[in-house]
């Protein structure tokens, strides 16, 4: 019973992490796409399904049943090119009334299905308001009774995400990486130089009796300065290499002794399902100033951006893929960090902000990068690119992506239930 209590426990911290994370995230997102005078549909907290919402300043709010991830609907998003018919669909709701498909079909002279298509654009981009008899009204910024379907459709556009210029798109598509970025940077900057830190140098302070380090001839005092010729200079990443290993390897370690750099091939034992060498390094207690507190936040970015890169090498993926942690590490993580006491549990949010961010900035649609990555191709171009581009990119990311958290999940179920 307990151990329920424990796990529900968890699941409740991990379900309010995610929710700070994603509140930070796509509130960067909302706030610029509102600063630049484009419509919002939804801010949600959850995937998208079933929920609990309520309508405030013209746009939903709420949680969904899962409320895992979210997202902030913001109005023209859509892919593909924009259908040449959209001045027309909002003269004939101005002038005709149209409200359903089939009757919008007849005087365009079009097919139903292209018709609907146009009908969920106008709304889509808050064009239109449709009321509780499903009537649909006008509600396009400026005159509209002398205006063409012209300029219909370009006071439409105005107020929405495609209607703006690509440097404004980029903004509101990287708002979210940069909030989350912003916060990690900062949290971390205060608390170093309020609470300071525990420093972790690569020189060793002792070596385990029996340990692999101790049969290779490693000595305290040595300092570790490369593992397999790949060379450091700081304790994380150090850590960050020997996390890739396995039990079983042989790995060359370089340390630097009386000036001399001495490389010695251990074979490593086994320790929380990676190699292990049986060393402490030494360190102490650190109280840096502001400026130097604000440098070491920008290391860490710097840092998780190398473990980022290290997924697209082939040699560095597993071992980099079995040190990431899914949702229910995170919820262990952050059960364990509330225990911790707030500022555990204010430093875990900074890292998890500063990971979500590095990650969201990768070149994959449909992560951040990869939406930034399209709107510069399309620039270039001179043209959106298809609908059916665009999706097929999307897809191909999503089983990506869907494949790395399947394998990352696995891990974490084997970690912490086994």
């Amino acid at each position: 019973m307990m151990q329920f209590l424990s796990v529900m426990e968890n699941a409740l911290w991990g379900i309010l992490t995610f929710s700070i994370l994603v509140v930070m995230h796509e509130g960067g997102h909302f706030l610029a796409a509102r600063a630049f005078g484009v419509k919002v549909h939804e801010f949600m907290i959850g995937l998208p399904g079933p929920s609990l919402r309520f309508r405030w300043r013209d746009m939903d709010w709420g949680i969904t049943a899962v409320p895992l991830g979210g997202y902030v609907r913001i109005a023209g998003m859509e892919p593909g090119e924009e259908d040449a018919l959209v001045g027309e669909t909002l003269a004939a709701i101005r002038d005709h009334g149209i409200s359903e498909p089939h009757a919008l079909a007849r005087l365009l002279g079009v097919e139903e299905e292209r018709a609907a298509a146009l009908l969920f654009t106008v709304e889509d981009w808050k064009a239109v308001r449709r009321d509780k008899e499903g009537t649909l009204s006008l509600t396009v910024p400026g005159d509209t009774e002398a205006a063409d379907s012209t300029e219909l459709a370009d006071q439409a556009r105005s107020v929405t995400y495609r209607g703006k210029s690509t440097p404004k798109r980029i903004i509101i598509l990287a708002m979210g990486v940069i909030t989350n970025l912003l916060v990690a940077v900062l949290t971390l900057t205060v608390f170093f130089a309020v609470f300071g830190y525990m420093e972790t140098t690569t020189v060793i302070a002792g070596v385990e009796d029996g340990s692999p380090a101790q049969n290779a001839g490693v000595l305290p005092g040595d300092e570790i300065v490369a593992v397999d010729g790949e060379r450091f200079d700081s304790a994380d990443r150090f850590l960050t290499i020997m996390g890739r290993t396995d039990a079983g390897d042989t790995a060359i370690i370089s340390v630097l002794r009386d000036e001399e750099t001495i490389e010695l091939p251990v074979t490593l034992a086994e320790q929380e399902g990676h190699g292990y060498l049986g060393i402490n390094l030494s360190g102490g207690p650190q109280r840096p100033g502001i400026i130097e507190s604000f440098g070491m936040s920008l290391g860490y970015v710097r840092l998780v951006f190398q473990v980022i890169m290290d997924l697209f090498d082939p040699a560095t993926f597993s071992g980099t893929v079995r040190n990431f942690t899914g949702p229910i590490g995170v919820s262990v993580l952050a059960g364990d960090a509330v225990s911790g006491g707030p500022l555990a549990y204010a430093s875990l949010i900074a890292m998890l902000s500063l990971s979500l961010g590095v990650m969201n900035i990768l070149p994959i649609p449909p992560l951040d990068g990869g939406k930034i990555a399209l709107e510069i191709v399309e620039r270039v171009i001179g043209r959106p690119l298809s609908r059916t581009i665009t999706l097929g990119f999307s897809a191909v990311g999503m089983a990506l992506l869907f494949g790395l958290i399947g394998i990352i999940m696995y891990q974490d179920i084997i970690r912490y239930a086994f």
